[in-house]
């Protein structure tokens, strides 16, 4: 049997603030957007290529800023911080996770393949949920 994760609910506290930031600044096209009542609002969006969506939410259950370490996969971390920057997103350089554990920057000489696995950027939405973007661009089985 396979199971598939389709949505991950990401809370927010302005869904219109989010949806400006996942929309414009990641370039996250919109699935669709529900205003249920004045004082809920869902907004569906899925990152290019992705078989898994977030959907943006007031709606309480979990507090905003409150969800941690979602990660995105890239082919190439290098050009995924730079359009991420071209985009207006603050994010942290290229980092390095060495096999020992921790960060560090990624040096010049790391690229392509040597960032396998290895190479990740962390950005913060603005209300302080915060992503990892890692570079896989091959899988084993």
């Amino acid at each position: 049997m396979n199971w598939t994760v389709e949505v991950i609910l990401v809370p927010v506290a302005d869904v219109l603030r989010a949806k400006e930031f996942y929309a414009q600044r990641l370039g996250f096209p919109v699935d669709h957007d529900t205003k249920v009542s004045d004082t809920l609002h869902f907004v569906q969006l899925t990152p290019p290529g992705s078989g898994c969506s977030i959907v943006l939410s007031n709606d309480g259950r979990m507090a905003p800023g409150s969800l941690h370490g979602m990660q995105l996969v890239v082919p190439d971390i290098r050009a995924a911080h730079t359009e991420l920057a071209e985009r207006g997103v603050e994010t942290s350089e290229v980092q390095f996770a060495e096999r020992t554990g921790g960060f560090r920057p990624a040096r010049d000489d790391e690229t392509g393949t040597a960032l396998d696995n290895s190479g990740f950027v962390f950005f913060t939405d603005p209300d302080g949920n915060t992503w990892a973007v890692q570079q896989i661009s091959a899988r084993g089985c």
